[in-house]
């Protein structure tokens, strides 16, 4: 059947809309993800949560989806939107096709858009709210985003604690990415998720080494009320923070953020490291960045930069053993140019401990 997405500002793209789902009208915050691969991992992507996500590349779905590839036991996407949808999977580890999963999980899947036309509009005019419908004619269209807490629906409800390494990381869950997890588990670290209202004194009974702020969906300044709890905690431990969590970490030392007229989201944003001068292509999926000129009263400091846009891509503090990055070191989907986070991470992580130890 014909399926219709109609945006906010009054334009409507038709395409098919495919037997996946039980379809009444959806809303969602439409954005493009610039990737040839990795659309399993965009889909179980918290940080996706209730959107809607156009990929760039002519054809998705070629080569299925596996049983090992998973950011999270489910997708989060609104809908999902392409030019044309592979109907098999062609490889040997595919359990599904792109369709009979997004089936499963009663996910809508339009096709044969003018996906061009449509990112062209969204890079021009900057991402806005769209309703998924099989109805050509809308009678109510409330453009107006949502406020709810988005990160409420995709933090763990208790804490869990997985791995024996001799490093203990807790690792706040805003929407974690199951790669972070693993890349601190090959670290060699036992790593503690908990829900992201976790308090100071929840935290100080676990004895931590070091901390991670996770990547998670939404505004972060819907945070605001965690603020205090945050600031506490990353002023006690080493932390690292990703995506969401860098943007936490500016607000908490009185940095302010800003929305991205279109974001970034692709597996090739350009990302220069200050220190080392050098440059790494990186995987990112983000609208907020945090405002540079909001800087000049914190104590944090410029540690990364998009080469593209100079929007900033991570921060070190003066003194504090703290350092966040706008970017998915962990990658999935991506480059491991900027893997190194990690490894860097924990060598603060030890270097703090061998203070306290002989202090």
């Amino acid at each position: 059947m014909n399926g219709y997405l109609k945006l906010e500002n009054g334009e409507t793209f038709e395409g098919i809309l495919e037997e996946t789902s039980t379809l009444k009208d959806i809303t969602g915050e439409v954005v493009f993800f610039t990737g040839m691969t990795g659309y399993q991992e965009v889909l179980t992507d918290p940080s996706y949560k209730n959107q809607f996500i156009v990929f760039t590349y002519p054809l998705i779905g070629n080569y299925g989806i596996n049983e090992h590839d998973y950011e999270s036991k489910q997708p989060h996407v609104a809908g999902v939107i392409v030019y044309e949808c592979s109907e098999a999977g062609h490889h040997y580890e595919a359990t599904y096709s792109l369709q009979q999963y997004l089936k499963k999980w009663n996910i809508p899947l339009i096709t044969h858009v003018d996906t061009r036309a449509l990112v062209k509009k969204i890079r021009n005019e900057g991402t806005m709210q769209a309703i998924l419908s099989s109805e050509k004619e809308t009678s109510h269209f409330n453009t107006q985003p949502q406020d709810k807490l988005v990160v409420q629906e995709v933090s763990t409800a208790v804490p869990t604690t997985y791995g024996e390494g001799n490093k203990h990381i807790v690792l706040f869950d805003f929407g974690y990415k199951r790669s972070i997890l693993e890349e601190l588990l090959k670290q060699n670290c036992k790593v503690t998720v908990v829900p992201y209202g976790t308090t100071t004194e929840e935290i100080k009974q676990l004895s931590p080494d070091g901390i991670v702020l996770s990547n998670g969906p939404g505004d972060p300044m819907q945070m605001q009320f965690h603020m205090s709890t945050i600031k506490k905690v990353i002023e006690t431990y080493p932390t690292l923070g990703i995506c969401l969590g860098h943007q936490l970490i500016g607000l908490a030392f009185g940095a302010q953020t800003k929305k991205l007229s279109f974001g970034h989201r692709g597996a090739n944003q350009p990302v220069i490291d200050l220190d080392t001068k050098k440059v790494c292509m990186t995987s990112q999926n983000h609208s907020y960045v945090v405002d540079e000129t909001s800087l000049a009263k914190t104590k944090l400091k410029v540690r990364f930069k998009n080469v593209n846009d100079q929007s900033i891509e991570g921060l070190k503090h003066e003194s504090l053993p703290v350092v966040s990055v706008q970017f998915h070191p962990e990658a999935h989907p991506g480059p491991s140019d900027s893997n190194y986070i990690f490894e860097e991470f924990l060598t603060t992580v030890n270097e703090v401990g061998r203070e306290k130890l002989y202090a």
